[in-house]
């Protein structure tokens, strides 16, 4: 697995480069923008670590940039008890996201959640289940794709983990907790809003359905579920 790590730190990507290697990971660090930027999109990376403050613009502008071609894992560097920040690094496709300080231990268990969702956390693709049809939604776990009306809309890593667990499920409520450690690998902490905001993108990029229903339905207090058309 390759990971970019785009940091303006250059004592901190040093630290991380040389623990990450140890975990058996290759890493590549830049230290601005554009640089991150150009790195990024050649494709050479499967995993991206991004800081939210860069020189030459900012974290969220790169993701946005990021996400118009591309989406590759990325994992985001927040400041810690700046809910804000995370919220909005959700909401602009971003996997999920960590707060510093942190534990090294805790970027590579949050890494090896998403690559787990990525690679195999839906089962092996050789032995994956059949693909999932509700109404014009089809995923297809095999090749990790989803179509509707015979367009394939890209999702992230995250956001197919749990438009599957819903497919799965459909007609029947999922509770947050679940869908967290299915799409995330992790508990939720206390007032995180990660799965409700990979849920209202989600929602975004499948549209309604025929009938002009929402398809995500929100059950209060509780968790979603897919409506079945």
């Amino acid at each position: 697995m390759r990971i970019l790590l785009i940091d303006d730190d250059t004592e901190l990507c040093d630290l991380l480069t040389e623990y990450l290697e140890q975990e058996g990971f290759a890493v590549s660090a830049c230290h601005e923008a554009q640089q991150g930027l150009t790195t990024a999109l050649a494709g050479d990376h499967s995993f991206l670590i991004l800081d939210v403050m860069l020189p030459g613009f900012n974290g969220f502008d790169l993701l946005r940039k990021i996400r118009q071609a591309s989406t590759v894992p990325v994992l985001m560097l927040t400041a810690r008890g700046d809910e804000v920040d995370r919220i909005v690094g959700l909401e602009l496709g971003a996997d999920d996201y960590l707060p510093k300080p942190f534990n090294p231990r805790e970027l590579v268990a949050r890494i090896r959640a998403i690559q787990r969702r990525g690679e195999n956390g839906l089962g092996n693709r050789r032995t994956a289940p059949g693909k999932l049809l509700a109404d014009d939604i089809v995923l297809d776990p095999g090749t990790r794709t989803v179509w509707r009306h015979d367009v394939e809309i890209p999702l992230t890593t995250v956001e197919f983990a749990l438009l599957h667990a819903l497919l799965k499920r459909i007609g029947q409520v999922v509770n947050r907790e679940e869908l967290a450690m299915e799409a995330l690998g992790r508990k939720l902490e206390l007032f995180d809003r990660s799965i409700d905001v990979h849920i209202s993108s989600l929602r975004k990029k499948l549209g309604r359905n025929v009938n002009g229903i929402e398809r995500i339905k929100t059950v209060r207090s509780v968790g979603y579920m897919y409506i079945c058309p």
